[in-house]
């Protein structure tokens, strides 16, 4: 497993102007797939969308979403004990349930609301029936960034059903923890600004930073498929 990282910018906060400059600069990283008809790009919802976007677009490489979302703590929409993806399966973090003294009734029931809540994002996004299409592909996962690393390893633990031929994931800043938790389970990680603080936020790393709401999601995916239907059209 290889790690690729911006030694310069390890440690660092505010590297990057926003999500868009992260994805520029992760592309540069990149460039070896460029072009390549085996490569797609998938980003995980909702942030990693405009960073994703950003490097199919610079790359000129297929893109998909990765459904992916966080196992929500009840009483704080913040903070997550572990992630759910598209097709039900869930990865927890163990030694938080163990301290929050979850019982298995009170994660089935969390992972239950999660998942019905990103299957009614998927339809509010124009896809009733995802399927990733990563048969034998360069699977590129991309986000704007991993605290914990517990989202990325349900998107991975979910891909590698479909028998992609190589798993790369790809974002601009890092825990060491999360690091540490995903490099043995993918082929490669990209990670420009990897940050071994006491306390991590993804936030930190950017100068310019917003949630992306799940209109905005909507309207970069409809620009997305304009782009393609007019270049299929353009080309024949």
């Amino acid at each position: 497993m290889k790690i690729i990282e911006d030694e310069s910018l390890r440690e660092k906060v505010n590297v990057f102007r926003d999500r868009i400059d992260a994805g520029e600069r992760l592309a540069e990283k990149l460039k070896e797939y460029a072009g390549r008809e085996d490569v797609v790009i998938l980003a995980i919802p909702s942030g990693g969308v405009p960073v994703g976007l950003t490097i199919a677009s610079k790359l000129n490489c297929r893109f998909n979403l990765l459904p992916v979302r966080k196992l929500h703590l009840p009483w704080d929409p913040e903070a997550g004990f572990g992630a759910v993806s598209w097709d039900g399966t869930y990865i927890l973090n163990e030694k938080l349930v163990k301290t929050l003294r979850f019982s298995k009734k009170d994660v089935e029931e969390i992972v239950k609301l999660e998942l019905n809540e990103l299957k009614r994002r998927l339809k509010y996004w124009g896809i009733s029936d995802y399927k990733p299409y990563v048969k034998d592909m360069i699977a590129v996962i991309v986000d704007d960034g991993l605290a914990s690393g517990y989202t990325m390893k349900a998107g991975i633990e979910s891909l590698k059903k479909y028998g992609p031929k190589e798993i790369v994931v790809s974002v601009p800043t890092a825990s060491v923890d999360s690091i540490k938790l995903l490099e043995n389970r993918v082929d490669k990680i990209v990670c420009l600004n990897i940050r071994s603080s006491l306390i991590f936020a993804v936030a930190d790393a950017y100068t310019e930073w917003r949630d992306i709401s799940e209109r905005e999601v909507k309207k970069l995916l409809e620009e997305y498929r304009e782009h393609v239907r007019r270049t299929s059209i353009s080309t024949g």
